[in-house]
C-alpha cells in the first residue's frame, strides 16, 4: 500500500471516530465526547499537514496519535457503554492503530 493511501486511511478513520464521538453528544451530552472528537480532528490535521517535519517529529506525532487512540480505547474498556456504536467505534480505532503502525514503519523506510 502506498504511503499516501495509508495517510488518507488514517485521516478518514480519525474523522469517522471524531464524528461518532460527536454523535454521542445527542444521547449523552458530555464535554469529554466533544473534546475527544476534537482531539482526533486536530491529530488528523497535524498528521496530514505537508509541512516538512524531521524524522524525529514525525515519529513523535505518530507516538502521540497512537497513545491518544490507545488511551481512548482503554477508557472505553474501563467505563464505556457496551453498545453497537461503541463496538463500531472501537473497531475503527483498532484499525486506526494498525494503520498508524503501518505508517510509522513506512516513514522509517527510505
Amino acid at each position: 500500500m502506498s504511503r499516501q493511501s495509508v495517510r488518507w486511511i488514517v485521516a478518514l478513520l480519525a474523522v469517522a471516530t471524531a464524528l461518532i464521538h460527536w454523535s454521542l453528544l445527542l444521547q449523552l451530552p458530555d464535554l469529554l465526547f466533544f473534546l475527544n472528537g476534537l482531539g482526533y480532528l486536530a491529530l488528523a490535521f497535524a498528521y496530514l499537514t505537508e509541512r516538512p517535519l524531521g524524522p524525529e517529529r514525525r515519529q513523535l506525532l505518530h507516538g502521540i496519535f497512537l497513545g491518544y487512540t490507545v488511551i481512548t480505547i482503554l477508557a472505553w474498556v474501563a467505563v464505556g457503554e457496551r453498545s453497537l456504536i461503541g463496538y463500531l467505534d472501537k473497531l475503527l480505532e483498532l484499525l486506526l492503530v494498525f494503520f498508524l503502525v503501518l505508517s510509522l514503519r513506512q516513514e522509517r523506510k527510505p
